[in-house]
């Protein structure tokens, strides 16, 4: 069980995956078992097809509704589906032409940053995932909220709400006593009392790393408020400009705002909720979209020949246009998305999700398994209680679905028509035939909003510049999310290794 929830243990996972197949019992702490597994028609039923029997765990929705509070992470059933009701709209294809710009300014200072640091002829080791991380929370910040968290200046102070979240899971997840309490005391301590009894009972703890973790969940929330108290008194003033708000008014709180002071009294979400969307979307977004962002550019370094193809391609597109490339033309360069696909399916930023047994239920599999007493079942019984290992990672990796290259990464396997056997799969991801973004009613709302940043970023920053290994060993960690770190790399005040993607930077020299 430690070796599952280990940041250093996805050896582990590949052993198991490899011994036992798509779906297999893993024994858990005090007698309890959980279900491993990446078989496409089981995935089916447990995100799309019986959610009302397999929903997110009472320990992550407790966990969830305590930092972040009453969110899209932190809800189910009825209030989730009202929820996203209302979010949606602001997350269409509509909106996102209209973002573009937004985007691109903020992508305009982040290059020029960079260029900054590069000496002409030569190159300089930068931390890319630094950079990665403040734009991702820049870029949510104008696009999601009207607001802006950094300039992006070379030597700007990191914004207090960049470092809380990008350590709350490294944090959380890399300390053995703390994983405990959340995971089976979480239940009986944190719904004790009013909040503010449950609080001061943390302030009296004398456990510094509990005291760690409120403080950045004190700044993840004091800045949700801020944020929500600016946009809704500038959707209230009667004077206000709304095109004069960073993003131009065009921000996805900006709309929802609008949205529900419409929306009828049964749709219509509290201050408190919307307050809670805000957190909730930022930790949804910046973690995931800045590490992947993070892996792409470790990918380019390491393959250089994919670099060279992917700048030839977006340079000739700059070169046709006048100016930025708009949301379609930029959704219409095939290499580029081909690397976005191919890097999104081989390494989801989310190497897996949890789902719990609210009753008992019956999980069909898309292939049989041959039991320890030597039957062959096509289904597996699914007792109460029980919890279940979404492995996200491995059911992109599947040979029999992706083909024998299916844990290469191969962008060119996007360029011509996929194997039969990807769409036979019938695998319910709402994205390209993978699960990297879920399926079901709660697959991830903002990934179009993900894949827009993400092509921004590397259209204008490969078009620049070369990408090059810094000779450093570079280790991937699962803290929830798969995040960069290197060989020797020390480890923080806050106890776990310090998160950092060193790569070497130069001018890319003229095509």
């Amino acid at each position: 069980m430690k070796l599952l929830f280990s940041n250093t243990g996805m050896a582990y996972h590949e052993h198991l995956v490899k011994t036992y197949g798509r779906a297999f019992r893993v024994p858990g702490m005090f007698g309890e078992t959980m279900l491993y597994v990446h078989d496409p028609k089981a995935m089916h039923h447990l995100v799309v097809k019986d959610t009302h029997i397999y929903e997110e765990s009472d320990d992550f929705l407790l966990t969830a509704k305590n930092v972040f509070g009453k969110g899209l992470l932190a809800t189910i059933e009825d209030d989730h589906r009202r929820q996203r009701k209302m979010l949606t709209p602001a997350f269409s294809i509509k909106h996102m032409r209209e973002m573009t710009p937004t985007f691109y300014g903020i992508i305009h200072k982040l290059r020029e940053s960079i260029t900054q640091q590069v000496v002409p002829g030569g190159e300089v080791e930068i931390d890319l995932l630094s950079w990665m991380t403040r734009t991702a929370l820049e870029l949510i910040g104008q696009g999601g909220f009207g607001y802006s968290f950094d300039t992006l200046e070379h030597d700007a102070p990191e914004h207090p709400y960049s470092a809380a979240i990008k350590n709350y899971l490294s944090a959380l997840n890399g300390v053995p006593s703390l994983l405990l309490t959340r995971l089976f005391l979480s239940r009986g301590l944190w719904e004790l009392g009013s909040p503010k009894f449950r609080r001061a009972v943390i302030d009296a703890v004398p456990w510094k790393k509990l005291h760690e973790l409120r403080d950045l969940v004190d700044i993840m929330d004091g800045t949700a408020v801020e944020i929500f108290e600016s946009s809704k008194r500038a959707l209230n003033d009667s004077e206000s400009d709304l095109s004069k708000r960073i993003g131009g008014g065009k921000d996805v709180m900006s709309a929802l705002l609008k949205a529900n002071m419409t929306a009828s009294e049964e749709d219509r979400m509290p201050d408190d909720e919307l307050i809670a969307q805000i957190s909730t979307f930022i930790f949804a977004g910046m973690d995931t979209t800045s590490n992947a962002l993070a892996r792409i550019l470790h990918l380019l370094s390491e393959h250089q020949e994919v670099q060279d193809k992917l700048r030839q391609e977006v340079s000739e597109a700059y070169e046709k246009q006048d100016g930025d490339l708009d949301y379609d033309t930029l959704n219409s360069l095939e290499y580029l998305d081909a690397v976005c696909r191919e890097s999104l399916r081989l390494h989801p930023p989310a190497f897996s999700v949890l789902r719990e047994a609210k009753v008992d239920g019956v999980l069909p599999l898309g292939r049989p398994i041959i039991t320890t007493d030597g039957r062959e079942v096509s289904e597996i019984f699914v007792p109460k209680g029980t919890k279940i290992f979404l492995s996200i990672h491995h059911c992109n990796r599947e040979e029999e679905i992706w083909g024998p290259d299916a844990a290469e990464w191969k962008p060119e396997r996007w360029m011509a028509p996929l194997p039969s056997s990807v769409a036979d799969a019938r695998v319910p991801g709402i994205y390209s035939n993978m699960m990297t973004f879920l399926g079901g009613g709660r697959a991830c709302i903002g990934f179009k909003f993900s894949q827009l940043e993400m092509k921004v970023v590397l259209s204008l920053l490969v078009q620049r510049f070369k990408f090059a290994p810094s000779g450093k060993k570079v280790v991937w960690l699962n803290n929830g999310i798969v995040q960069p770190s290197t060989e020797n790399s020390p480890l923080t005040a806050m106890g776990h290794k310090k998160l950092h993607l060193p790569l070497n930077v130069s001018f890319a020299k003229p095509a």
